[in-house]
C-alpha cells in the first residue's frame, strides 16, 4: 500500500502549479488526468479511446494516469496538497465531494450547457446533494444497490413476480427452498449494507445514522430535526428478528459467514447455485466471464417492510464523477474532455463494455441486456440513500455491526444477542 501511495504521488511532481502548463510536445497544451481505474479494466479502455479522440480533434494532449482504486485513494490528496499538476480526476461521488471537496471547482456555470443537453436529472441531483447543493462534479457510470436474482431459478420454483414487500420476499424464499435452491447468498463485504437497508426501511436513513452515532447527524438531533434513535428502539429489535427468522428458515447460504468477496457472487450466484444476491449494478460486469449459460438477469429494489418509514422507492443510487481541480488553468479543456468521455458514443461504449447504466440522458435506451430488469427500480427511486444507508458512517462501530450481521445470518447469534452486542459497541 505504501508503494502504491508513493507511486501515485509521483505524477507531475516536476511542476509547481496545478494545471494549464504549455507542457505538451512542441509547446502544445497538456491536461493531466488522474483516473481511479486500472489500465486493464474495460472502463479504462473506453476512457483511453475517448482521450485519444479528444486529442486528435483538439490538439490538446492528455497525460492520463490510471492509478487504480488504491493509488487514487491513497495518493490523490497528498498530490493535490503538494500542488502537483492535476487538472481533473474521478472517483465515487461521495468520496470526491466529501473527502476531496475542498479541492473542487464550482461547475455551475461551466457545465450549464452540458447539463441542459446531457444531464440525467437524478444523477445531477445526487451530485449536488453530495456537495451541499452546488454542482462540483459531473456524473458517469451510475449504479444502484439492491437484489439481483436468477430468473431461471425463479421460474423453476414457480415464482411469478419479483417481491416488493418483506412478506413477498419471505414467500419467494420459501418456494426456492422447497425447490431445493439456496435462496440468498452474498459476500461479507456487503452485509453491513444489507442490514443498513433493512434498518433504513424501518427507521429511514436519518434514523440509521442516529442509531450508529454518525457524528454528522448529531447537530440535527440536538436541534430536534432528527429523532435520536438508540439500540433499545423496538423497530431495531424487529429488524434483527426479521433477519433471524430468515436464518432459522434456512434462506441464507450455508456459506454466508465464509463468503469473503467475491466468493458469494463467483461461486454461488454466477454458476446458479443460489438464486438471489445483494450487490450493486456492477455485478454483471464483474461475473460476466463465469455466469451460467441459462442465467437470465432479474432485479428488485430492497423490499418494503410493514409499518416502515421508507418503502422500496428509497434506494442507494450512486455513480462515479469527474471533478476539476479548482487550481487548474485549463478548466474549459478539462470540461471538454469530460464531455467526450461521458456522452454520446463513448458513454454508449462504456455501457456496452463495462455493462453499466448510461449517464447521458440521450442514451436512455442504451441499457445493457443484463441490466434491463434494473431500469424500472432505478427510475422508480424517489429517495436517495447514501452507501449502506449510513450504517457505515461510524468507523468505530462498523466492524462490529458487520461481524454481528454475518453471525445473525449464519444462525450463530440471536436477534437479542445482536442488539445487545451492537448496543455495547455503541457505548450505550
Amino acid at each position: 500500500m505504501m508503494v502504491a501511495s508513493l507511486a501515485a504521488c509521483g505524477g507531475g511532481g516536476d511542476k509547481e502549479t496545478s494545471g494549464g502548463a504549455d507542457s505538451g510536445k512542441d509547446g502544445g497544451k497538456e491536461l493531466v488526468y488522474w483516473s481511479m481505474w486500472s489500465e486493464e479494466e474495460p472502463q479504462a479502455k473506453v476512457i483511453q479511446e475517448a482521450v485519444d479522440k479528444y486529442t486528435e480533434d483538439t490538439g490538446v494532449k492528455v497525460d492520463v494516469q490510471f492509478k487504480g482504486r488504491n493509488g487514487q485513494r491513497e495518493g490523490l490528496q497528498p498530490a493535490l496538497d503538494a500542488k502537483q499538476t492535476i487538472d481533473l480526476f474521478d472517483e465515487d461521488v461521495n468520496r470526491v465531494n466529501g473527502s476531496w471537496g475542498s479541492y473542487l471547482m464550482d461547475l455551475e456555470e461551466l457545465a450549464k450547457d452540458y447539463e441542459a443537453e446531457h444531464g440525467n436529472e437524478t444523477l445531477f441531483a445526487i451530485a449536488r446533494n453530495a456537495a451541499g447543493g452546488t454542482l462540483k462534479s459531473i456524473p458517469y457510470q451510475p449504479s444502484i444497490f439492491g437484489f439481483f436474482y436468477n430468473q431461471t431459478l425463479f421460474d423453476k420454483a414457480g415464482i411469478a413476480a419479483a417481491p416488493t414487500t418483506w412478506e413477498e420476499f419471505d414467500a419467494a424464499c420459501a418456494k426456492l427452498k422447497e425447490a431445493g435452491i439456496t435462496p440468498i447468498t452474498g459476500d461479507t463485504t456487503y452485509m453491513t449494507s444489507f442490514m443498513g437497508y433493512h434498518l433504513g426501511r424501518y427507521l429511514g436513513q436519518d434514523g440509521v445514522k442516529a442509531l450508529v452515532n454518525d457524528p454528522a447527524i448529531q447537530e440535527k438531533i440536538d436541534a430536534g430535526e432528527v429523532e435520536d434513535v438508540n439500540w433499545d428502539d423496538p423497530r431495531v429489535a424487529q429488524a434483527a428478528k426479521d433477519i433471524e427468522d430468515f436464518a432459522e428458515k434456512g434462506y441464507f447460504s450455508e456459506n454466508i459467514a465464509s463468503n469473503v468477496y467475491p466468493a458469494g457472487q463467483n461461486q454461488e450466484f454466477a454458476p446458479g447455485e443460489a438464486a438471489i444476491i445483494i450487490c450493486g449494478s456492477w455485478l454483471p460486469n464483474e461475473i460476466k466471464a463465469s455466469v451460467a449459460e441459462d442465467l437470465t438477469w432479474g432485479y428488485f429494489n430492497y423490499p418494503s417492510v410493514k409499518d416502515g418509514t421508507d418503502d422500496n422507492t428509497a434506494n442507494n443510487i450512486a455513480n462515479q464523477v469527474f471533478a476539476i481541480n479548482k487550481e487548474s488553468k485549463m478548466a474549459e479543456e478539462a470540461m471538454e474532455l469530460i464531455t467526450y468521455i461521458t456522452t454520446g458514443e463513448f458513454d454508449k461504449k462504456m455501457t456496452e463494455q463495462s455493462l453499466s447504466i448510461p449517464a447521458d440522458k440521450a442514451n436512455s435506451d442504451a441499457w445493457p441486456t443484463e441490466l434491463e430488469a434494473v431500469k424500472p427500480g432505478f427510475e422508480a427511486t424517489a429517495t436517495y440513500y447514501d452507501w449502506a444507508v449510513g450504517a457505515e458512517n461510524n468507523g468505530d462501530l462498523t466492524p462490529v455491526l458487520n461481524e454481528n450481521t454475518v453471525k445473525l445470518m449464519a444462525g450463530d447469534m440471536s436477534a437479542d444477542e445482536f442488539v445487545k452486542s451492537c448496543k455495547s459497541a455503541a457505548g450505550e
